[in-house]
């Protein structure tokens, strides 16, 4: 179990990460991205910053590259706005959870849909 400063310090980075993706990149395919969470080292030396990207396989595997490419400068970032003794070691994942509750959403619809189940608050037609 994380304690409590590496909890924090992963928000911070998460945030951190956000800002400077949404503000200083200029990489045309960095676009519809949302970083979901930062899962920082208990020796706080590599953190794996997970990200959703809207779009298709290519658009996110395009947005992953570029993220790679831009990975010295986000560093670099911030560490200089954390000011902490060691910058992490930034590492980029596509952030697949989204993509599998959807799916299993789906899959509890078409299960509902296929009995006589009725959700508490959908009216019978």
């Amino acid at each position: 179990m994380p304690s409590r400063r590496v909890e924090r310090l992963s928000e911070s980075v998460k945030q951190e990460v956000s800002k400077i993706i949404l503000y200083e990149l200029k990489d045309p395919r960095i676009s519809f991205i949302t970083v979901t969470n930062v899962e920082l080292a208990s020796d706080l030396k590599r953190a794996k910053v997970y990200i959703s990207v809207l779009g298709d396989a290519l658009t996110q595997r395009k947005t992953l590259q570029a993220l790679e490419h831009a990975r010295g400068f986000i560093q670099a970032k911030v560490g200089a706005h954390l000011q902490i003794r060691y910058t992490p070691l930034l590492t980029f994942y596509l952030d697949e959870s989204l993509k599998k509750s959807q799916h299993i959403s789906n899959l509890i619809d078409e299960a509902v849909k296929g009995s006589d189940i009725t959700i508490e608050g959908e009216l019978e037609e």
